[in-house]
């Protein structure tokens, strides 16, 4: 359980094709999925997300290369770095109030496509489409600050 008496997702075990998180978990709302959560799932097909989530953390879905459907929540805030390396998305909506794309966010992720971020959004960060060699449609609002870097990629020292 979070400060705020919510709860966040931290383990899935599960090995099912179509996840479906639910809203509560021991009558506390959920709100957060915690990082690497869905890591290397690559049975994974499609996700679906209450809108009750405000937080995706580090490599949630990192390596999910078969995820092909994911609808973000409306109520999403923050986008942690990785979320959604490798995985095999197409397209995806960007809710309103998600600020900013973090770095790596989108990495390597080969079949994006396109992306629509919503009217909140003010900033992507260097390399958040790294790698994403085949994104073709990025809708954002004029005023979006946009990283020179955030179509590169960039090797890391490890």
């Amino acid at each position: 359980m979070l400060a705020d008496g919510t709860y966040s997702i931290m383990e899935y075990s599960g090995s099912e094709a179509h996840v479906m998180i639910p809203e509560t978990c021991c009558g506390a709302t959920i709100t957060v999925l915690y990082d690497k959560l869905f890591r290397g799932h690559s049975e994974i097909l499609s996700v679906h997300i209450p809108d009750c989530v405000t937080d995706l953390g580090e490599f949630v879905f990192d390596g999910c290369d078969a995820l092909c459907h994911i609808e973000l929540p409306s109520q999403l805030f923050h986008l942690w770095g990785y979320t959604f390396a490798r995985c095999g998305i197409e397209e995806i909506t960007i809710p309103d109030r998600v600020t900013y794309l973090p770095p790596f966010a989108f990495k390597d992720c080969k079949n994006l496509k396109k992306v629509v971020c919503g009217s909140g959004l003010r900033e992507i960060c260097s390399w958040a489409f790294g790698g994403c060699d085949n994104l073709r449609e990025l809708i954002v609002a004029p005023n979006v600050k946009i990283s020179p870097e955030a179509f590169q990629s960039k090797v890391l020292n490890t």
